[in-house]
């Protein structure tokens, strides 16, 4: 049901996932014309201020064998949970905003690249489910945001001249410390202002209300999530192979057009995206159990302020930026940044496997805090760089 305004182009798609799952309004490059910057070089250049992150991209491997059979094993453990969360979230919009919404005003799920778009995809799929409780009309994209630069204003607009009296809300996996969350809401505050044009559309539950979901919220920011735990998100485990062959995006100025992507077509016989998603609708159709509508929250509790905090305190971490809560995010620092160490709650936790792995693989120091840095189970400390180093 996407809206022939935004047509498939072949500057954006649908990544290595079906063309009804989602369309995602990036910019997809050739990987050959993207520098590919060896991890420790960009942390240098990332920390001593000569370049941002999303100027850059280290290209990425495909997983080992290790990471693909942990990886596995984390969705065979989690594909019950993971079905019963995302039906729950699907039970709740559709309660939320059965009213309000049909065929030529479908609900608009804008899935933040990249962590947001498995979870968007298997969103949508539950949604337009016809066989289920909770079906409701909807479209999904999914577009970028990038640390300190905001959501991508174009793809936003296209978005909104599209559906302009569809309410919109926005996907993300999980929240670690919040940074993605104040953004969106930094990004989102043109729009605050009830004579705007487009406020309905963004702040349909209120004006100070962002309307962010995601799967996990151990940050206590999301309105809506199926939980507030750290937990082993299988999709968290892997990066383009679970995302649909897309890489994190580029930055581009809103004057030349989209955020930029690279389609990762050398690794299409490790992805994993359209499985992962199957798996999850599989088991999400086959669920009998009785389905939870889901509390909203009209402000961000900040939970996890003081653990922040105290870890930034005890490692004397000016950057904050350096410090990588959740399971989750703490893996995915491992394979894309050079960590210092790892700091988990528990040394033997079963939802940290992988990342034990991968610190004993590359030699990573590893702190065990216990109930100090709850309720994370882990977070990854970036190594303090500069330029010369």
């Amino acid at each position: 049901m996407t809206n022939p305004n935004i047509k498939k182009s072949n500057h954006y798609g649908s990544g290595s996932y079906l063309p009804s799952d989602v369309t995602v309004l990036l910019d997809i490059v050739d990987k050959d014309a993207v520098a590919d910057v060896p991890v420790n070089q960009k942390e240098a250049l990332i920390q001593s201020g000569q370049r941002h992150y999303s100027d850059m991209l280290t290209l990425e491997q495909a997983p080992t064998a290790m990471h693909e059979q942990l990886y596995s094993q984390a969705l065979e453990q989690g594909t019950s949970r993971t079905a019963t969360d995302i039906a729950n979230l699907a039970y709740t919009l559709h309660h939320t905003f059965q009213k309000n919404i049909n065929a030529e005003q479908p609900l608009v799920l804008v899935s933040l690249v990249r962590a947001g778009l498995p979870i968007g995809v298997l969103l949508q799929r539950a949604l337009v489910d016809a066989e289920s409780s909770y079906s409701l009309p909807s479209v999904h994209y999914g577009i970028s945001i990038i640390r300190d630069r905001g959501l991508d204003p174009v793809a936003l607009q296209m978005i909104l001249e599209a559906y302009p009296d569809s309410p919109i809300v926005f996907v993300d996996g999980w929240t670690g410390k919040g940074a993605i969350y104040q953004e969106l809401a930094s990004s989102l505050k043109v729009f605050s202002d009830h004579s705007h044009p487009n406020f309905t559309n963004i702040f349909h539950h209120g004006a100070e209300i962002i309307p962010l979901l995601t799967l996990a919220d151990p940050a206590g920011v999301a309105w809506l999530a199926a939980s507030a735990e750290d937990w082993l998100i299988p999709s968290g485990l892997l990066n383009s192979t679970v995302s649909g062959l897309i890489s994190r995006s580029l930055y581009t100025d809103p004057q030349l057009g989209l955020h930029r992507s690279v389609f990762y077509d050398n690794l299409i016989e490790s992805d994993r995206s359209l499985a992962f998603v199957d798996q999850i609708d599989a088991a999400r159709r086959a669920l009998t159990k009785p389905l939870q509508c889901l509390p909203l929250y009209p402000q961000p509790r900040y939970q996890t302020a003081d653990v922040i905090h105290t870890i930034a305190a005890d490692y004397a971490i000016t950057n904050r930026n350096r410090i990588k809560p959740t399971i989750a995010e703490a893996t995915r620092a491992i394979l894309r940044r050079d960590p210092e160490r790892i700091l988990l709650a528990t040394a033997k936790h079963p939802d940290t496997i992988l990342l034990r792995h991968l610190c004993a693989q590359r030699d990573i120091a590893i702190s065990v805090l216990g109930d100090k840095i709850l309720p994370y189970q882990a977070i990854t400390l970036i190594k303090q760089r500069t330029k010369n180093s």
